[in-house]
């Protein structure tokens, strides 16, 4: 699910996610569409399977759903991966 032989988008915006500004206030799916180069339903669809996951969280500002990432969630997969699942 986040990584596959030929694209590596989700595990890039989680590395995005993790840089100082768009961490500050989470990013909306138009921004991910717009920083990624992709169609914003392509974008949307990346951010839910996050979110699906648990790995990303979602808070609202402006009537705009943010992502943002949930460090625990993610650090629990990551230990998930290193005991070889």
């Amino acid at each position: 699910m986040l990584r596959t032989p030929t694209d590596e988008t989700r595990l890039r915006i989680l590395a995005w996610l993790k840089e100082p500004g768009p961490a500050a206030d989470g990013v909306t799916a138009d921004a991910v569409a717009e920083r990624f180069s992709m169609p914003h339903p392509v974008a949307v669809t990346h951010l839910r399977l996050l979110q699906a996951t648990g790995m990303l969280r979602t808070s609202w500002s402006e009537g705009r759903v943010h992502y943002h990432r949930d460090e625990m969630r993610i650090a629990e997969v990551a230990r998930m991966f290193e005991k070889g699942w």
